[in-house]
């Protein structure tokens, strides 16, 4: 993403630099990226530039400036030691005097477009709560903020949206301190706080052993709903997922296809494992081995559509003649001629207006009975009837369990 420094004053003669990652569009609503004890390091900046990404003006304040100017640390022990030294003589109170600064400058840009939002993580976790309750703040989204708990007293002065991310395994932010969070922000409007099994501190971030990835896209999916609603930008992800498979199927245009998508994307289907991963790898598969390699007379036929704020979730029949080795869906299979009617759900992730990536699953099972190469009568598997029985409910359940005619009669 574009980015720049922003020259945040205190007061007279005190100021502080902030990273600053643009969006593609150049302006928008912002948020106010708040620091680990480590610094804005590289870690930070891209974080920053994701939600550039995503449509935000990111701007990440340099916390530790007091201690001297463009502190950046990594995760070996030897960092770990200056970090918590830093963090020991650390006042959050003027971190709260930097944030209402860092508000005061982000407003004056010109590249702002509406509110602010905030997102912190570790000793940022907490100073996201802090700004929520002590400047003009619009969202504040926590991440495992440490030491929480201790500043309870705060709650009753928010105002604003706030979404709070802990791990259940944190040693930091033991269970026991989550639940007094829960129970001070109980019954008010507008608090999210959620609690990811398995996941320790600092599992959100990408570039350390403690990164626990389901959690961490759980909650960036979390924390985006909840700065579309306060902040937007608001984009129409189901007319932009209409766009992307008509250059795939319709038209059949490949450099249009990857025009819709993000710059390193991903796509993924499931039962066969193949797709892409990056611009070049993902414009090679769709040039060769999807786009020429998908039957003519190709159908998606939509069942349901769920539009969340950062993905689509589309249920389909997907119908096709087997007239082509279909790289993709049946690699290796010389055509067969048959017809195939399949059901096929599509979850395809946003980040701001373009697709990030695509998860597209199906029963390789019934496409396999359809053409001829798994003996339905043999296994637990079915045909064209799984497509039929989505279409019609009425249609016999259960015709697979050889033991279902044993319960006949039975009391329930």
């Amino acid at each position: 993403m574009p980015n720049k420094k922003l020259s945040v004053t205190v007061e007279p003669g005190k100021s502080f630099d902030a990273y600053v990652a643009l969006p593609p569009a150049g302006a928008g609503p912002a948020v106010v990226i708040l620091q680990e004890i480590f610094g804005v390091n590289k870690s930070l900046r891209d974080v920053a530039d994701s939600y550039a990404e995503e449509g935000y003006v990111a701007v990440v304040p340099d916390l530790f400036w007091r201690f001297g100017h463009g502190i950046e640390l990594g995760y070996e022990p030897q960092d770990f030691e200056k970090a918590m030294d830093y963090y020991k003589r650390f006042s959050e109170d003027d971190a709260v005097k930097d944030i209402a600064a860092t508000l005061k400058a982000v407003r004056a840009m010109p590249e702002l477009r509406g509110k602010i939002g905030t997102v912190g993580f570790c000793l940022g976790g907490k100073l996201a709560y802090l700004a929520a309750a002590h400047t003009d703040v619009d969202c504040a989204v926590c991440y495992y903020g440490v030491g929480i708990q201790e500043r309870l007293e705060d709650v009753a002065r928010i105002e604003c949206p706030i979404v709070f991310h802990f791990g259940d395994q944190d040693g930091l932010t033991p269970l026991a301190a989550v639940e007094q969070v829960r129970a001070a922000v109980a019954g008010r409007e507008g608090v999210e706080l959620y609690v990811y099994a398995g996941a320790g501190h600092a599992f959100a971030s990408r570039d350390r052993d403690t990164f626990v990835k389901p959690a961490a896209m759980m909650a960036h999916s979390r924390s985006i709903a909840a700065l579309r609603k306060a902040l937007g930008p608001r984009y129409d992800l189901s007319a932009l997922w209409d766009k992307h498979t008509e250059y795939e199927f319709a038209t059949r245009d490949v450099r249009a296809t990857m025009g819709t998508m993000v710059a390193e994307p991903y796509v993924n289907h499931i039962p066969t494992m193949t797709g892409g991963v990056g611009q070049k790898h993902l414009a090679r598969f769709y040039k060769y081995h999807f786009i020429p390699k998908t039957p003519k007379d190709t159908k998606l036929i939509p069942i349901s559509r769920t539009v969340g704020a950062d993905r689509v979730v589309d249920e389909m029949l997907f119908c096709f003649t087997h007239d082509i080795e279909i790289d993709w869906m049946l690699p290796g299979v010389a055509p067969t001629g048959r017809y195939v009617e399949i059901p096929l759900v599509a979850i395809v992730c946003f980040r701001g207006d373009k697709l990030y990536h695509e998860h597209i699953y199906w029963d390789q099972a019934s496409v396999l009975v359809q053409i001829g190469l798994l003996d339905a009568g043999k296994l637990p598997v079915a045909g064209a009837a799984t497509a039929k029985k989505l279409l019609d409910e009425s249609l016999p359940s259960n015709t697979l369990m050889k033991r279902w005619a044993e319960s006949e009669g039975k009391p329930v």
